[in-house]
């Protein structure tokens, strides 16, 4: 009963091996491949650069800095290389780069926030961040959104000062003014006058913006309700009103003035003519009497000679 059982061989364990050991270089063989056609293909390399967040620099500017380009390989550019290349600009904040398969990297600019502009010594436009440097706008067709200063010296500290205390207030402050320059006095030696678009003066000081500026919108709303337009507001110890210096009422003065000497004289010289006028017609009348006078004479003569002639 025994003898009829048939024998179970037992496997070879070095085919099992080799069997599995195919199966292995096949595998490493075909992904070997699959990565050399993907690294070959266009899958793997930056197609397209975003830029985003850059107002005063421009996105060549932004692109140079960060050394990258379409073509290089997806996995090879390092994000934070590229942040911190970016970054080194003087106008930059922060940088963020994030990378979205397939190929697209984004480069995501904070900029410094700019408090004012100005114009340089070639007559183009520069933006003056917290600190009071200055940064070229490069960017053509840039919305001047904040004030302008005029008048300050390059290296002038109350301008830093300046810059300082804007970038610390709401830019909501600001919307309204167009031009701020120096006015300084006496007592006040870091006096200043914003001109607003609403056709307004205002004149306080550096030290007192902080106090003052959440307060002008909702006075000239308040002067505006009253009918009020235009004028000088000063914001020092005290805030008040008062309207522009009018000199018309000084030149229509001298002109009335003008106009008055001018008729007098006119008046003068009318009147003398009309005197000299006279006085010569009384001469000539004169001269023609005495003419007349001797006429008569000679004639009474020359009668008198011929009637002693007949005798």
């Amino acid at each position: 009963m025994e003898d009829r059982l048939p024998v179970i061989k037992k496997p070879n364990p070095k085919s099992q091996r080799s069997s599995k050991k195919l199966l292995l270089f096949l595998f490493i063989f075909f992904i070997t491949l699959l990565l050399i056609l993907f690294f070959q293909s266009s899958l793997s390399k930056i197609t397209e650069i975003e830029i985003q967040g850059q107002q005063l620099i421009s996105k060549e500017e932004i692109a140079q800095a960060a050394a990258v380009k379409a073509g290089d390989h997806f996995f090879s550019v390092s994000s934070s290389k590229v942040e911190t290349q970016v970054k080194a600009l003087k106008m930059v904040e922060s940088v963020d780069v994030s990378k979205k398969f397939p190929g697209r990297l984004i480069i995501q600019v904070h900029e410094y926030p700019k408090v004012a502009y100005q114009v340089g010594e070639n007559g183009q436009i520069e933006a003056l961040l917290a600190d009071a440097s200055v940064v070229p706008v490069t960017v053509q067709g840039v919305a001047l959104d904040k004030p302008i200063l005029t008048g300050w010296p390059k290296d002038d500290p109350l301008k830093i000062k300046l810059c300082l205390a804007m970038s610390k207030l709401p830019a909501s402050y600001f919307s309204d003014v167009s031009e701020i320059k120096p006015s300084p006095t006496g007592s006040y030696p870091d006096k200043i006058k914003m001109y607003t678009r609403s056709q307004y003066e205002v004149q306080t000081t550096i030290g007192y913006l902080p106090d003052k500026m959440k307060y002008l919108d909702s006075y000239i709303a308040s002067l505006q309700s009253s009918k009020i337009s235009g004028g000088v507001i000063t914001m020092l110890e005290a805030d008040t009103h008062a309207p522009f210096e009018k000199d018309s009422g000084k030149t229509n003065a001298k002109d009335t003035k003008d106009g008055t000497d001018g008729k007098v004289n006119k008046d003068s010289k009318d009147s003398k003519d009309s005197k000299d006028g006279k006085d010569g017609e009384t001469s000539a009348s004169k001269e023609t009497d005495k003419r007349d006078t001797a006429s008569s004479s000679a004639d009474e003569k020359k009668q008198e000679g011929q009637e002693k002639a007949r005798n």
